[in-house]
């Protein structure tokens, strides 16, 4: 396992400073092996009584009476400007999969950030939860098990093809891109088998099958490699 900040065989919670509620934060934290905070997500996880593992960030946006009642050593200060808070903990978090909240917010801007940073690392098990929806990039081989009708949106970060099984419209013989095809609100039709010949494509499903993707992201038996930056 590489070593970085935050090491664990467990899943992660990686929580931010947009939009969460404190009962999807209570329900995630009982399976995680550890909780990180990215800048002011730690005043979301200590306005809850959590103390997180990790505090990582450039420091621009917690408040300084958090600061100063976090553990020492808890608080990893990384002042460079050229990459996002949310890319700053990933590249500090080895684990099976990360479960990222409070990403998916008001902001179109910031999510649009996220989700270019999720692009970048493919090779990471990433899931951003949010209210309504959950996102992941899809990886190699992805089986889910969803009911008839269930929205299954596909939005490629990149140009990108793949093959389906279980959905109503079929992507096989599409060529995705940002800029030309994409996926969106395509549905289950039953249990949907998605394979993937890149690391481009992102997957968006309502919020209550939260523990479906996860369990897919989990089981998934290929990973991508790292991607070149």
């Amino acid at each position: 396992m590489i070593e970085r900040l935050i090491n664990s065989p467990k899943p992660v919670l990686l929580v931010g400073g947009g939009d969460v509620l404190p009962a999807d934060i209570t329900q995630v934290l009982e399976t995680v092996g550890a909780v990180v905070a990215a800048d002011s997500g730690a005043d979301v996880l200590i306005g809850m009584g959590v103390i997180p593992d990790a505090v990582i960030g450039d420091m621009d946006s917690i408040s300084p009476e958090v600061r100063a009642a976090l553990p020492a050593g808890c608080v990893h200060h990384i002042a460079e400007q050229d990459t996002t808070d949310f890319d700053k903990c990933l590249r500090n978090i080895n684990a099976p999969l990360i479960l990222a909240l409070g990403f998916l917010g008001a902001r179109i801007d910031h999510q649009l950030a996220v989700l270019t940073v999720l692009s970048r690392r493919p090779d990471q098990r990433i899931m951003l939860m949010g209210q309504s929806d959950i996102v992941a990039i899809c990886p190699p081989n992805l089986e889910l098990s969803l009911p008839p009708a269930t929205r299954v949106s596909l939005f490629p970060m990149g140009a990108v093809t793949g093959r389906s099984e279980g959905l109503r419209w079929p992507i096989d013989g599409i060529d995705f891109a940002p800029n030309g095809t994409v996926g969106t609100s395509n549905e289950a039709t039953g249990p949907v088998r998605i394979q993937m010949d890149g690391p481009d494509m992102v997957i968006i499903l309502p919020a209550e099958y939260a523990e479906v993707l996860k369990s897919a992201l989990l089981d998934a038996p290929d990973t991508w490699p790292v991607r070149a930056r």
